[in-house]
C-alpha cells in the first residue's frame, strides 16, 4: 500500500493540504501606515483594529476535505478505477482551494489595503499547486497499474 509510488505522492499531497491551514497564504503592507493584511485559510486579520477579521472557513474546508480524500485513497489501493474517481473529485477540491486563496487575494484582500503595490504570495498558496502536481502524478501511476493489470489479465 505505501510501498506504491502513487501511495507516497498522495501521502505528500495529504501533507500539503494540511500544512495549507497552518501556513499565511498571503501578505500585504501599507508602507505608509504600516497596516499588514494577512491571509490564512481561516481568517483574513489586519493590524488595524478598525477592521474586523473576515472569516475564510472555505479555504480551510476544501483543504482538509482534499487531505481527507487523498488519505482515503491510499487505502483504495485494491480498487483502482476508485482510486482514479477519487483523483479526479481530489483535483476539483484543490482546484477549488486554489480559486477560492484568489479570490480572497483579489477581491477581498486587495480592498483592504488601498495601497497600489501587490501583495506576497506565501507559502500556503503555492503549496495547493503543488497538491496538483502530485495529484497528477499519483493518478499516472494508477493508470499506468490498472493498464499493467489488464494487460496481465489479456495472457491469461
Amino acid at each position: 500500500m505505501i510501498q506504491r509510488i502513487q501511495s507516497v505522492f498522495l501521502l505528500l499531497l495529504a501533507i500539503c493540504m494540511v500544512c495549507v491551514l497552518f501556513l499565511p497564504i498571503w501578505a500585504k503592507t501599507d508602507p505608509q501606515t504600516n497596516q499588514t493584511v494577512t491571509l490564512t485559510a481561516t481568517h483574513l486579520t489586519s493590524t488595524n483594529p478598525a477592521q474586523a477579521p473576515l472569516a475564510t472557513y472555505a479555504i480551510a474546508a476544501l483543504a482538509a476535505i482534499s487531505a481527507l480524500v487523498a488519505l482515503a485513497e491510499i487505502f483504495q489501493y485494491q480498487k483502482r478505477m476508485t482510486q482514479l474517481m477519487l483523483g479526479s473529485l481530489n483535483l476539483l477540491l484543490i482546484s477549488a482551494t486554489i480559486g477560492a486563496c484568489w479570490y480572497y487575494v483579489t477581491q477581498v484582500g486587495e480592498q483592504m489595503v488601498n495601497v497600489k503595490m501587490p501583495g506576497t504570495f506565501e507559502a500556503g498558496f503555492y503549496l495547493p499547486t503543488l497538491a496538483l502536481l502530485l495529484n497528477l502524478l499519483a493518478n499516472r501511476f494508477i493508470r499506468r497499474d490498472e493498464k499493467l493489470v489488464r494487460s496481465m489479465d489479456r495472457l491469461r
